[in-house]
Formats: structure tokens, C-alpha cells, sequence
């Protein structure tokens, strides 16, 4: 599934290519939406997804929140309820540098989500992390209030909203 207004990732780099920062193809897709855009909040932590749940629980308005969760392959930064509680908040997608679990449901949900993979361990509860912070992976750096467009061809940033 796709949002009706958002144009294609390839379109974008056609006609805006020098203006674009382009995510290495990382990524897998596991979310219902399989084509997401918003503009981007940041999310900075590791193996613990305490901010995960804060933030999804705040109202979305078709955001993207995107997770450095530093690479880590030990353990999942987000699950269906937490997936779950993004859709009910008007989030639009997530993007998590680490591991998330829960992907058959996840798939069924209208929400865009890219992972680099799964892993079934839930992460801990400690309540750190940062919010609102630039963050470097993927060959690219990411900035809050970023725009982010990402389909089944990758993921492209802009600092400003693009048709």
C-alpha cells in the first residue's frame, strides 16, 4: 500500500538529485505502508526503547519517527504494540536503525516501518536516550524536521517539503 500523493522515491532523485541524501539500501520493509513520508523526528538510544513508547505515544501528525539505535542486532526497539500505538496517533512510519519484532502483524498494520532486521528479544526499560538529536547512519546524516520520502526503491531526505 502507498499514500495516494506521495511521489516515488526514483522521481524524487530524478528531478532533485543534488538537493537529496540518499540512505544506503539497508533497510527492509515490514510495516503495511509500504511507501511513507513525514516530516522526521530523532530519536537516539541504545538496546532500550523506554523513548520509543514515550514518543509514538504522543500525537504523530503524519511524522516519521526514526530510530538510532546504534546498529544493535541484540534485541527489538519496536513491536506490534508499540507499532500499534503509532498507527492510533496519526504517525506515518519508522525508521529503526536496529531490530524490531512482532513482523506479521506489523505487516498488517497502515504504517510504514524499515528495520535492518528482527530479533524476538524485547529491549530493556531504563528511560535513556535522547530525543530531537542529528543522527549519521545509513551514508547519510538525518536532521529533526527533515522531510522523508521511502518506498520499495529506499529512502531520500531533503531539508525541505518536495513534490
Amino acid at each position: 500500500m502507498q499514500e495516494p500523493t506521495m511521489p516515488a522515491t526514483t522521481d524524487l532523485c530524478d528531478a532533485y538529485g543534488d538537493e537529496l541524501r540518499i540512505a544506503e539500501p539497508i533497510f527492509t520493509d515490514y510495516g503495511g505502508l509500504r511507501a511513507f513520508h513525514g516530516p522526521v523526528v530523532t530519536l537516539k538510544l541504545f538496546e532500550d526503547n523506554s523513548l520509543v513508547r514515550e514518543m509514538l505515544g504522543e500525537p504523530g501528525g503524519g511524522r516519521v519517527l526514526v530510530i538510532d539505535g546504534g546498529g544493535s542486532r541484540r534485541c527489538a526497539l519496536l513491536g506490534d504494540q508499540l507499532a500499534e500505538l503509532a498507527v492510533e496517533n496519526d504517525w506515518r512510519g519508522v525508521i529503526v536503525y536496529g531490530c524490531i519484532r512482532d513482523v506479521l502483524r506489523i505487516a498488517q498494520l497502515p504504517l510504514g516501518v524499515k528495520a535492518l532486521g528482527v530479533h524476538p528479544l524485547k529491549s530493556v526499560k531504563r528511560g535513556e536516550g535522547q530525543r530531537h538529536m542529528t543522527l549519521h547512519f545509513a551514508g547519510i546524516v538525518i536532521r529533526p524536521h527533515d522531510m522523508l520520502y521511502a518506498d520499495a526503491d529506499g529512502i531520500v531526505l531533503s531539508a525541505r517539503p518536495l513534490s
